[in-house]
C-alpha cells in the first residue's frame, strides 16, 4: 500500500512518448533510457544482420527482421523517486494513426533528431500532432558520435520550421571523431566523452563531469577556448529555459548526445523527471450507457488526477503479444483514482461490467501483475473482445473521454484467403486486427469480399505477416475499385431519412465499418466532391470518433 495521497502519487508520474523520423535512433534511445533508469542491465543493440537485429521494445517478428518499430509498446520503470511510463511509438509514417492514438495517452513527447539530418518529413508530421494536442516537447539531438550539422544551424531549423523557441541546456564540443563531450549552458559544467576503442565489444564509461576550465586534458590546442567562446555566444543569443513556456508549448529544451554510446542519456532522463508535466486534468463527459432509458443529457466535466474515482480510456488493443496464449490486451491509460487488482470497472460505451483480476504492468514483451496503479499509469487489461480502442472505463460507468479518432484510409484493397474453407477464420482475424487499429475493415452491403483500408503499404505487409504468423491464414490482397472511404452522417440540416435515401441510391458503394457505421466508398476524389455537392444534407467525414 502506498503511504502517499492520490495527488502525490499522480504528481510523481511521468508519462511520455518518443517521436522521431525512421532511423533517427528512437528505438536505441528507448533501450538506453531503460538502461539509465535501471530497468534493464544490457541494451539490445539494433544491429544490421540476422539474429542480432533485436531490441527489447520490438517484439513482433517483422520488427525483429526489419529493425523497425511498427507497434506502439509501453514500458514502466521507477527511477529517482518517480514512476516513468515510456510509450514507444512507430516512427514509420504508415503507422501514423497508431502514433496519434498513443500520443493521446502521453503528457510529454521526446522529439529525437538526427544530428546530421535535422528535421525530417515524418518529424514534422508528428510534431503537428503534438501541437494539435498541446503536448510539450523536449528535443534530443542524437548521433553526435557521427559527423553532424553545425549546432546553431540545427537550432535555427527548429526555430524557423517548428515555430518553437529552442533553449539549449547543453552544448556539444564538436561531433564525430572530434567529439570531446558537451558543456552545460549556464553552469559551465563539462561532461567528457570517451570513444569506444577499436575492436572492443563494450562501450567505455564516460568520465564524471567537471568544470570546463579544469578539463584541458580532454582537448587539443585551441579547442577549449573555442568551446568557451561558443558557449558565451549561446548564452547571449538563445533564451534561458522557462518551464512555463515549455509547458505551454512555446519552448523546447534542447539536449544532445549519442544513444548508441550511452552519452547524454542520464541528462535526458533527469530533464524528463524534472520538467515533464505530471498527469493533467482531462476533459470528459458524464454520459449514461447507450441503452439507459430516459438518460439525462451528457454533461461536460473535468477529471482531476487526484480525484477518488478510477477513470481512464483504452488507447490501444494488442492481440497475440504472447502467441502461445492467444492473448488480447487493452492498454488502459488511467486519468484518476487508485486502481487495485480485482476491481470492477464499467465500460461507458456498452454498459458492461468488467472484473480486472489480472492487470499487467508492461515491460515491452515482459510483464508482471500490477497490484495497484494511479493517474498517469498505463496498465494492460486482458480481455476477449470486450474492450476496444476508444472505450472509456470508470467505477460509475458514466465518464466518457473523447479524442481518439479513426482516420479515413489512403489505400483500399480487397482481401481474400487462399483456402476458401478458412473464410470464417479470416472474418474473425480481420475483425480482431481492425479492433486493434492495425487496419480498418469495411464490409460492402453487396458482395462478400472484405475491403481493408490502411494509411500506407507497409500496413498491408504487417497485416499479411500477422495473419500468417498468428492465425495461420495465407491471404492475398487485390486492388479494389475504390479510392476513398468517407463516413456519412446527417449534416446540420439533414436527418436519418436523408441517409436512407442516399444509401438506397448508392447501395453498390455502401459499406459498414467494424462499429456498423455507414461508409461511402468512392471511386475517386472527384466522385467524393461530386456526391458531396449533390447531397448537401449529408456530412462526408474523413475522421470518426472512436468509442
Amino acid at each position: 500500500m502506498s503511504s502517499l495521497t492520490l495527488p502525490e502519487e499522480a504528481a510523481r508520474r511521468r508519462t511520455f512518448a518518443i517521436i522521431a523520423h525512421p532511423d533517427a535512433g528512437k528505438t536505441t534511445l528507448t533501450e538506453h533510457i531503460l538502461l539509465a533508469g535501471g530497468a534493464i542491465r544490457a541494451a539490445g543493440a539494433v544491429r544490421a544482420r540476422g539474429e542480432n537485429r533485436r531490441t527489447r521494445s520490438d517484439w513482433m517478428k517483422i520488427e525483429k527482421e526489419r529493425g523497425i518499430s511498427v507497434s506502439a509498446s509501453v514500458m514502466t520503470f521507477e527511477h529517482d523517486g518517480k514512476m516513468f511510463n515510456l510509450l514507444d511509438t512507430p516512427g514509420h509514417e504508415d503507422f501514423s494513426e497508431d502514433t496519434y492514438r498513443t500520443l493521446t495517452a502521453a503528457d510529454c513527447a521526446i522529439m529525437v533528431l538526427d544530428a546530421a539530418k535535422g528535421i525530417e518529413p515524418q518529424t514534422l508530421k508528428l510534431f503537428e500532432v503534438c501541437r494539435l494536442r498541446d503536448i510539450p516537447i523536449i528535443t534530443f539531438i542524437n548521433k553526435l558520435d557521427r559527423e553532424a550539422q553545425d549546432p546553431m544551424a540545427l537550432l535555427d531549423d527548429i526555430a524557423s520550421r517548428l515555430q518553437l523557441d529552442p533553449a539549449p541546456i547543453w552544448w556539444p564540443a564538436e561531433s564525430g571523431n572530434r567529439l570531446r563531450g558537451m558543456v552545460e549552458v549556464g553552469t559551465g559544467r563539462f561532461q567528457p566523452y570517451t570513444r569506444k576503442a577499436a575492436g572492443s565489444a563494450e562501450d567505455p564509461e564516460h568520465p564524471p563531469a567537471l568544470p570546463l576550465d579544469q578539463a584541458a586534458q580532454y582537448f587539443e590546442a585551441g579547442e577549449q577556448d573555442n568551446l568557451a567562446e561558443a558557449v558565451e555566444l549561446v548564452e547571449g543569443g538563445y533564451p534561458a529555459f522557462d518551464r512555463q513556456a515549455f509547458l505551454e508549448g512555446h519552448m523546447t529544451p534542447v539536449l544532445w548526445g549519442s544513444a548508441l554510446r550511452h552519452f547524454g542519456i542520464d541528462e535526458l532522463l533527469k530533464a524528463i523527471g524534472d520538467w515533464a508535466p505530471a498527469p493533467k486534468v482531462m476533459k470528459a463527459k458524464k454520459e449514461s450507457p447507450p441503452e439507459t432509458r430516459n438518460a439525462p443529457a451528457p454533461v461536460e466535466t473535468e477529471v482531476e488526477p487526484g480525484s477518488n474515482e478510477v477513470t481512464g480510456f483504452v488507447f490501444k488493443v494488442q492481440a497475440n503479444m504472447d502467441p502461445n496464449h492467444r492473448d488480447r490486451i487493452a492498454m488502459f491509460r488511467m486519468a484518476s483514482g487508485a486502481f487495485k487488482r480485482g476491481m470492477k470497472l464499467k465500460v461507458q460505451n456498452t454498459g458492461k461490467s468488467l472484473s480486472v483480476n489480472a492487470p499487467i504492468m508492461f515491460f515491452a514483451s515482459d510483464r508482471e501483475l500490477a497490484d495497484d496503479a494511479f493517474a498517469g499509469d498505463v496498465i494492460g487489461i486482458p480481455n476477449h473482445g470486450v474492450l476496444r480502442v476508444g472505450d472509456s472505463l470508470s467505477e460509475s460507468g458514466v465518464v466518457r473521454f473523447a479524442g481518439l479518432p479513426n482516420f479515413a484510409p489512403e489505400i483500399l484493397q480487397r482481401v481474400r484467403v487462399k483456402d476458401p474453407l478458412k473464410a470464417k477464420h479470416l472474418k474473425k482475424a480481420l475483425e480482431g486486427l481492425a479492433e486493434e487499429g492495425v487496419t480498418q475493415l469495411f464490409r460492402p452491403e453487396i458482395g462478400s469480399d472484405f475491403i481493408v483500408g490502411a494509411v500506407g503499404q507497409l500496413q498491408f505487409e504487417v497485416m499479411a505477416d500477422r495473419l500468417g504468423e498468428e492465425y495461420g491464414l495465407d491471404v492475398v490482397f487485390e486492388p479494389s475499385p475504390y479510392a476513398e472511404a468517407r463516413w456519412i452522417a446527417p449534416g446540420s440540416e439533414g436527418s436519418d431519412a436523408d441517409i436512407e435515401d442516399f444509401s438506397g441510391k448508392y447501395r453498390p458503394q455502401m459499406a459498414r465499418d467494424i462499429d456498423q457505421a455507414p461508409v461511402f466508398l468512392a471511386k475517386s476524389s472527384w466522385e467524393t466532391g461530386y456526391v458531396g455537392e449533390r447531397f448537401p444534407k449529408i456530412a462526408f467525414t474523413k475522421t470518426k470518433e472512436r468509442g
